[in-house]
């Protein structure tokens, strides 16, 4: 089995007026199917734009970044455009869900984009709305939804296509203990039940410890730590 994800030497800097800013310095991971990676940092340390690179929104400065058993270095634009979109999946902090469309639409539409037919797609959708307790709310609007309910919908949209990799910027940051804790440990049983590498920033230790693996950001490197070592 090989990894979903090799980071080699990913560098990443910045240049402000005259200066040159050095936000990763030679980050190091390997991300395996289903295994659930706990990214944690004092805000400012790099973890946004770790998140940006390793799904192909940036380009390092140097460095490899390989997805799949594929260097994202060799890819055309329009290649790293679909491994976006059938390799990788996202869930943010925010949902970002289309407030005019409906729960069901909003898992519906990446599938469509990627070719889907309208059927097949909707059955997808409905399993995986259905897996996270939101068959009866499938066709509310999300302003209609609870906030947590947006946030597991987010989820299934992240997962519409089965990627391979799913990247998570603080997903329960924007939910009261209880929906956090609900909504983690949904996302955590489809990482594992779908066999998908997930590398999840977080600031909550709590949940970081629970998770199989734990990397730090720390002076632009990624330093793999103990879950009991975390404060």
């Amino acid at each position: 089995m090989q990894p979903t994800l090799v980071l080699e030497g990913v560098w990443r800097s910045f240049r402000q007026g005259q200066r040159e800013i050095e936000v990763l310095r030679g980050a190091d991971a390997a991300l395996w199917p289903g295994q659930a990676v706990a990214l944690v940092g004092p805000s400012g340390a790099g973890k946004s734009t770790l998140l940006h690179i390793t799904g192909l929104l940036e380009s390092p400065t140097s460095g490899r970044v390989i997805v799949n058993g594929r260097d994202c270095a060799t890819l055309t634009e329009a290649q790293r455009t679909r491994m976006r979109r059938t390799e990788i999946g996202f869930i943010y902090q925010f949902h970002q869900l289309l407030p005019e469309f409906s729960a069901l639409e909003n898992v519906v539409i990446p599938q469509m984009i990627m070719g889907r037919k309208r059927r097949a797609a909707e059955r997808r959708a409905l399993e995986l709305l259905g897996g996270l307790g939101l068959a009866e709310r499938a066709h509310h609007r999300p302003a209609e939804l609870s906030g947590g309910e947006q946030q597991r919908t987010a989820i299934c949209r992240g997962l519409a296509n089965a990627p391979k990799l799913l990247l998570a910027d603080e997903p329960t940051g924007n939910l009261d203990p209880h929906t956090s804790e609900v909504v983690f440990q949904e996302l955590i049983y489809l990482i594992r039940n779908q066999g998908v590498a997930a590398l999840i920033a977080t600031h909550n230790m709590d949940l970081a410890r629970r998770m199989d693996r734990v990397l730090q950001m720390h002076d632009g490197r990624l330093i793999e730590v103990q879950a009991h070592a975390l404060r």
